[in-house]
């Protein structure tokens, strides 16, 4: 048995973590990976076949150097705790799929898309837990079609959302509800920071289970984005701000479906 470790730079947040062992739990040499989101690096314990390991991770397109492979102890006692883990990804999967309903009825209602995009940000992520569940047990094929339809399903929500802003802006519309947008917002971070920092605490347990980096996530960010757009609503009177966090929110959503949709092929 051979342990490699890999230095991958865009890796930051538990989203990138799923989409590589989704990836490589379909190579049978691949026996056990330990994430280290912290300081971006992964470790895999594998039999022959490095070179198909570093080709599948080079698909992702998430800036992947080999630092090192050597052999590993044949008697290493992997943890045994799938279990814990699956219900620390049921918890923040469902976190995440409940604040897309909060995120997207509110935003509905105020009128605002910064609020409607975030909750998309929301459903994409919850694609990714869902997925990395979902597949325990499944056949490569079958994970590849469930990756391609959460994909496809992710860009055709993305490009109504951009459609629908394009309009606002070509029209005249209501300035959205900034005290909506900032007080569902700040709901959004906590629960983004509390699934941080359930998969946080069971680092000890489980390495892939950990996340760090909780400001530099796409999720945080986001949050943080929403509330100065409504800020800025609030104070220009305008809904220029909401629309152009919205844009800027969709077309991740669109860039973390086509990561997705690489696992597809």
């Amino acid at each position: 048995m051979k342990k490699t470790l890999f230095k991958i730079s865009r890796m930051d947040c538990p989203s990138e973590e799923n989409l590589i062992r989704l990836k490589l739990t379909e190579n049978t040499n691949v026996k056990h990976l330990s994430f280290d989101l912290e300081n971006r690096e992964l470790l895999i314990y594998h039999n022959n076949g490095l070179d198909k390991i570093t080709y599948d991770l080079g698909t992702l397109d998430l800036g992947e150097k080999l630092i090192h492979s050597e052999d590993a102890d044949l008697n290493l006692e992997f943890d045994n705790e799938s279990k814990t883990q699956a219900k620390l990804l049921w918890i923040v999967l469902g976190i995440n799929l409940a604040f897309f309903l909060i995120e997207m009825t509110t935003g509905l209602l105020s009128k605002s898309m910064g609020l409607i995009a975030d909750s998309l940000d929301m459903l994409a992520d919850t694609f990714v837990y869902g997925l990395s569940l979902l597949v325990v047990g499944k056949a490569a094929k079958q994970k590849k079609k469930i990756a391609k339809l959460a994909g496809y399903f992710q860009i055709l929500l993305a490009v109504i959302g951009l459609i629908e802003v394009v309009r606002r802006f070509t029209g005249i519309e209501q300035v959205p509800n900034f005290k909506t947008m900032i007080i569902v917002s700040i709901l959004a971070l906590i629960a983004n920071s509390v699934c941080l920092f359930l998969l946080q605490r069971s680092k000890s347990k489980e390495a892939h289970m950990q996340a760090s980096m909780i400001f530099t996530s796409n999720d945080v960010i986001i949050n943080l984005g929403v509330i100065i757009a409504g800020i800025l609503v609030l104070w220009l009177n305008s809904n220029m701000p909401d629309l152009i966090i919205g844009i800027i929110v969709f077309a991740l959503v669109i860039q973390g479906a086509f990561r997705i949709l690489r696992l597809s092929k």
